[in-house]
C-alpha cells in the first residue's frame, strides 16, 4: 500500500529536521539553520506535488487535483457572479442553437428509414427542364415500358395522389389526401402494419373489393388509435372500401397522405384514359433493386430503356421539354430538398457558436488581465504551467453549466426548426430530441472549455516582475490585439446574420404587400369537392350557388376548380394550345397557358376586371357553342395588332389527345397570377363550368365580414347533401398568409439567429471596449497632464471603437452579399436587402461599439491627473 499525504508530510518534516540538526551541530544558531535548510530543500509545494506523483497512483493524483481545481473554480466564480452568468447564458445560446440544428440535420439527412433494406429502395422520375417541370410523374403505359425492360430492379410500386371525400369512421365528412397504389407497393417499400394487414396483389384488378390502409398519423390523430377500426366500411368519393389495416410509422412520401387505397376505389384509374393514354401522367414510381444490383447499374439500364421509349413515341415527348429520366436512392430523394437549407442553418448555428465563443473569450481574457497580479504572484512563487489547470477548471465549470442550459433550450428550438424544415422534407415531421443532443452539447462544451482555458496565458517567470506585480490593470499589445480581433469577429459574423435576416424580411414584406389583382378581404373560398356530389355534379353546384347567393350579406357567388395560390402546381407548367392567325416561328412550339374552369360571375366576384367582350352566362352549357375567355397576356402576345374576340382556339397538348374541339374567344380579362404571390404576366385560358362539368371550389363575396357567412354557407350546402365536405374556408388574404407561412418561418428562424448573434455581439463588444478603455486610465491621465484636452480623448477613443466596428461591418458586408447569392438558389423571389436594412444593421453595430466606448472614455477624461500619476 502506498503512503497517504500525512506520511508524505511526515517524511518531508523528518528530512528537514535532520538537515537542521546537522547544521546546529556544525555551530549554526537554530533560526539560521532552519532558514538554510528550507532554502536548500526548495519550494515545499512543488516538492510535495512532485513526490505525490511518485508515491500515489497517477489517476488518483489527477482526480484529487481535478477535485481541488473544481472547488477552487467554483469559489472563484461565485465571487464573480455577473461574469459567470453572462458566460453561461452566452454559451447556452450558442450550444442550444447548434444542438437543435444538429438534431434536425441528423433526423432528416442521416437517420435511416424504417423500410426493410432501405438502401435498396430507389425513386424513379422523369423531368422536363425545358418547360420548368421537375417531376412530370409517369403514365401507366410509360411505367409498363420501364417494367418490361428492367432486370436490375426486382419489383416496382406505383403511387398516385388523389383527393377523396371521406365519409364513415364516426367522423365528420372530410377531404383526405390519399394514395392509390398497386398491390405490390407495400412489399416493394418494405413496410409493415401495426394493425391488420397491408394491400397485396390480391387487391389488384377491377374486380377486387375496395380496400384501404390508414396511415399511422391519421389513425392516431383523427381516430384516437381506435383498435376496432379494421373491418369498418368507408366511402371514398362515390366508391366504398373496407379498412384492412394501419400502416406503421414511416416517412409519408411523396405526399403526407392519410389513406392509401387500391386502384378499384378510384373510377378514374380504371378508365381508358388512365390505362392507355401515354400523356396522362399522374403516377409516381418506386423500385427495389435486385440482389447485387447497384443504383448506378439501374440508372444506366433504365435510362437506356427510357431513351428507346422516347424514340418510339415522339408524339408524346416535346423536343423543347428535354425530358430526362432520373434515378436516386429513396433516402437521398426525400432528403434532397432539405439538404442545402439545413446545411445553411447548420452554418448559421456555427456562426452563432463562434460569436458566443469570441464573446466569452473576450470576457475570460479581460478577467485574466485583471488577474495578472494574482497570476504573476503565483508564477513568482514557483507555479509552473500546471497552474493553467485552474483556468481550465473554471472553463469546464462555465461550459458545463452552459451546455446543460443549452440542451434545455434545444427542446423548444428543435420544434421551431423542425416546423421550418418540414417545408422541404416530410422527415422533419418526425424529428424529436434524442441522446445525440447530449453528445453534441458535451462535445461543444469541451471544445469551448479547452479554447477558453488557453485564451489567457500564464505570465512567464522570466517576464519582468514589475509588470505583473504593479498595481492596477495593464493591457499588453498582444492582449489588446486579441481583444480587437475578437470584437471585430463578433461584429462581422453578426452583420452576416443580420444581412440574411434583413434579406428574408425584405422578401416577406414584398410578398405580403404585392398587388394580386384580386379582392383579398371580401372574398371567402371553400373547398367543396366534386367527388362527393354524385353523378349530377353540375346540377348540384348550380343549386348550391343559387341557394348561397340568396343568403343575407352575400353579394355574389361563383365556382372554379382552383383556389389562388393554395392549389398552385396542380396542373403543371401549362397546356399547349393554338389560335387562329398565329403561327409559331420555325423551331418554336405552340404556346402554353394555364387551364382554368370558372362559372359565370367569377371575375366580378373575385374583383378581376373584364377588359373586352363578355363574361360567361348560364347559357354557356353542355350542348351550346364552346367558348373561352383569355387573359390579357394571351391577347397581347398572340394578337398584337388584331382583335382576339370571336377568334378560335383549340388545345394541342398531347394530354387532350387528337380530337379536340375549337372554342370561340368571347372575352378578355386582366392578368391575375393565381400561382405566384408576386404578380406577373399570366397566360391563362378560362372555360365555363357547365361545359366542362367539374368545379370543387366555391367563392362567396361578402358585403361585410366574410367569416360571418361561413356557418350559413356550410348549413346551406349540407341541406343539399348531408355527406358533402365543406372545408378550408378562408379569405384570399388569409390564404395568401397561409401560403406565405413558410417564408414567414424562414424569416423568423433566421431573424432568431440574427437576434441571438446581435445580443451576444452587443454585450460582448460593449464589455470588451468598455474594459479596454477603462484599462487606459493612466494613459488618459498622462495625456491630460501634458496638455491634451478631454475632447481629444473622447474623439480618439470613439474613432478607435468606430474603426473596429467599421472593419467588422465591411467584412460582414462581403459575407452578407455572398449569403444573398447563395440563398437565392433555395428561396423564391429573394431580394438583396436595400440600403435601409443594410444601413440599419450597420448602424446598430456601430452604435453598440460607440456606446461601449463613450461612457468609459468620458469617465477617463475626468480622471484626477495627480491620482493617475501617483498610481505609477
Amino acid at each position: 500500500m502506498r503512503p497517504h499525504d500525512d506520511d508524505l508530510d511526515d517524511e518531508i518534516r523528518g528530512h528537514l529536521a535532520i538537515s537542521i540538526k546537522e547544521r546546529i551541530e556544525r555551530g549554526e544558531d537554530p533560526a539560521s539553520a532552519r532558514l538554510a535548510a528550507l532554502k536548500e530543500f526548495g519550494n515545499l509545494t512543488l516538492t510535495r506535488d512532485s513526490m505525490r506523483s511518485v508515491w500515489r497512483y497517477g489517476w488518483l493524483d489527477a482526480a484529487d487535483a481535478l477535485g481541488r481545481d473544481l472547488r477552487f473554480a467554483l469559489r472563484a466564480l461565485l465571487r464573480a457572479r455577473g461574469l459567470a452568468a453572462t458566460v453561461v447564458v452566452t454559451l447556452a445560446l450558442g450550444i442550444g442553437a447548434n444542438a437543435a440544428i444538429f438534431s434536425v440535420v441528423r433526423g432528416v439527412l442521416l437517420r435511416p428509414l424504417v423500410n426493410r433494406d432501405e438502401d435498396r429502395l430507389i425513386y424513379i422520375r422523369q423531368s422536363a427542364p425545358g418547360i420548368g417541370s421537375e417531376n412530370m410523374t409517369f403514365s401507366m403505359p410509360e411505367i409498363g415500358d420501364i417494367e418490361s425492360r428492367a432486370t436490375t430492379v426486382a419489383a416496382f410500386g406505383d403511387f398516385s395522389t388523389v383527393d377523396f371525400a371521406l365519409t364513415g369512421l364516426g367522423i365528420e365528412p372530410r377531404m383526405v389526401k390519399a394514395g392509390v397504389v398497386n398491390g405490390s407497393f407495400f412489399d416493394v417499400m418494405g413496410l409493415h402494419p401495426v394493425l391488420g394487414r397491408l394491400l397485396n396483389p390480391k387487391d389488384d384488378g377491377k374486380d377486387a373489393e375496395g380496400a384501404a390502409v390508414l396511415t399511422y398519423r391519421f389513425w392516431t390523430t383523427a381516430l384516437n388509435s381506435d383498435p376496432t377500426v379494421v373491418g369498418k366500411t368507408i366511402r371514398l368519393g362515390v366508391r366504398t372500401a373496407t379498412v384492412v389495416g394501419v400502416l406503421e410509422p414511416s416517412v409519408p412520401y411523396p405526399t403526407d397522405t392519410e389513406i392509401i387505397a387500391n386502384v378499384v376505389t378510384s373510377p378514374h384509374h380504371l378508365g381508358a384514359t388512365m390505362v392507355t393514354r401515354r400523356t396522362h401522367r399522374m403516377t409516381e414510381l418506386f423500385g427495389r433493386l435486385a440482389p447485387g444490383a447497384t443504383v448506378e447499374a439501374a440508372r444506366a439500364e433504365l435510362t437506356a430503356a427510357y431513351a428507346a421509349t422516347v424514340r418510339a413515341h415522339p408524339e408524346a415527348y416535346s423536343p423543347r421539354a428535354n425530358v430526362q429520366l432520373k434515378i436516386s436512392r429513396l433516402r437521398d430523394q426525400i432528403a434532397a430538398p432539405a439538404r442545402a437549407i439545413l446545411l445553411v442553418l447548420l452554418a448559421a448555428a456555427a456562426v452563432v457558436f463562434v460569436i458566443a465563443c469570441s464573446n466569452v473569450a473576450n470576457l475570460i481574457l479581460a478577467r485574466s488581465v485583471r488577474r495578472e497580479g494574482e497570476l504573476a504572484v503565483r508564477a513568482a512563487l514557483g507555479a509552473g504551467p500546471g497552474a493553467l489547470r485552474t483556468l481550465l477548471a473554471e472553463s469546464l465549470v462555465l461550459c458545463t453549466a452552459g451546455a446543460v442550459l443549452g440542451i434545455a433550450l434545444a427542446r423548444p428550438l428543435v420544434a421551431v426548426v423542425a416546423q421550418f424544415a418540414a417545408r422541404f422534407s416530410v422527415r422533419a415531421l418526425e424529428v424529436t430530441i434524442d441522446t445525440s443532443v447530449l453528445w453534441v452539447g458535451a462535445a461543444l462544451a469541451i471544445a469551448a472549455a479547452v479554447l477558453l482555458a488557453y485564451v489567457p496565458r500564464l505570465p512567464s517567470p522570466l517576464a519582468p516582475a514589475g509588470l505583473g506585480l504593479a498595481s492596477g490593470v495593464r493591457i499588453t499589445p498582444g492582449t489588446n490585439r486579441r481583444l480587437r480581433i475578437f470584437a471585430t469577429t463578433q461584429i462581422a459574423f453578426s452583420f452576416v446574420l443580420l444581412a440574411g435576416a434583413a434579406m428574408l424580411l425584405t422578401t416577406l414584406v414584398a410578398l405580403q404587400t404585392a398587388h394580386t389583382g384580386f379582392d383579398m378581404r371580401r372574398v371567402v373560398a371553400f373547398d367543396v369537392p366534386s367527388a362527393a356530389a354524385g353523378e349530377s355534379d353540375v346540377d348540384f353546384y348550380q343549386e348550391a350557388t343559387r341557394r348561397v347567393g340568396r343568403l343575407p350579406g352575400v353579394e355574389g357567388v361563383a365556382l372554379s376548380m382552383f383556389v389562388p395560390w393554395r392549389d398552385a402546381g396542380s396542373f403543371g407548367p401549362g397546356i399547349q394550345f393554338a389560335v387562329d392567325g398565329y403561327r409559331p416561328a420555325d423551331g418554336e412550339e405552340n404556346p402554353r397557358a394555364r387551364f382554368r374552369v370558372v362559372s359565370p360571375r367569377f371575375f366580378a366576384v373575385m374583383g378581376v376586371p373584364l377588359v373586352a367582350g363578355r363574361d360567361f352566362t348560364d347559357e354557356d352549357r353542355d350542348g351550346s357553342e364552346l367558348v373561352v375567355i383569355v387573359s390579357q397576356s394571351v391577347a397581347q402576345r398572340l394578337f398584337p395588332n388584331g382583335e382576339p374576340l370571336n377568334r378560335h382556339m383549340w388545345w394541342t397538348d398531347p394530354y387532350f389527345g387528337s380530337k379536340v374541339a375549337r372554342r370561340r374567344i368571347v372575352g378578355v380579362v386582366a392578368d391575375v397570377d393565381d400561382e405566384s404571390i408576386v404578380r406577373g404576366p399570366s397566360m391563362a385560358i378560362y372555360q365555363p363550368v357547365r361545359q366542362i362539368g367539374v368545379a370543387g371550389r366555391l367563392f362567396v363575396r361578402a358585403a361585410g365580414d366574410p367569416y360571418a357567412l361561413v356557418p350559413a354557407v356550410r348549413r346551406t350546402i349540407h341541406e343539399l347533401s348531408a355527406d358533402q365536405p365543406v372545408e378550408r374556408a378562408a379569405t384570399l388574404e388569409d390564404i395568401r398568409s397561409e401560403v406565405l407561412s413558410p417564408d414567414r418561418v424562414n424569416a423568423f428562424v433566421f431573424s432568431g439567429f440574427a437576434g441571438i448573434a446581435l445580443l451576444i455581439a452587443v454585450v460582448g463588444v460593449a464589455g470588451v471596449l468598455a474594459f479596454s478603455v477603462s484599462a487606459r486610465t493612466r494613459e488618459f491621465g498622462v495625456r491630460l497632464a501634458i496638455g491634451s484636452s478631454p475632447r481629444h480623448l473622447l474623439a480618439r477613443v470613439l474613432s478607435e471603437g468606430m474603426a473596429i466596428a467599421a472593419i467588422g461591418v465591411a467584412a460582414g458586408a462581403v459575407g452578407g452579399l455572398a449569403l444573398a447569392g447563395a440563398a437565392g438558389k433555395f428561396f423564391d423571389h429573394v431580394q438583396v436587402p436595400g440600403v435601409l436594412p443594410m444601413a440599419s444593421a450597420a448602424a446598430v453595430l456601430v452604435a453598440a461599439a460607440v456606446g461601449a466606448s463613450l461612457m468609459p472614455a468620458a469617465r477617463a477624461s475626468r480622471v484626477d491627473v495627480m491620482q493617475a500619476l501617483r498610481s505609477e
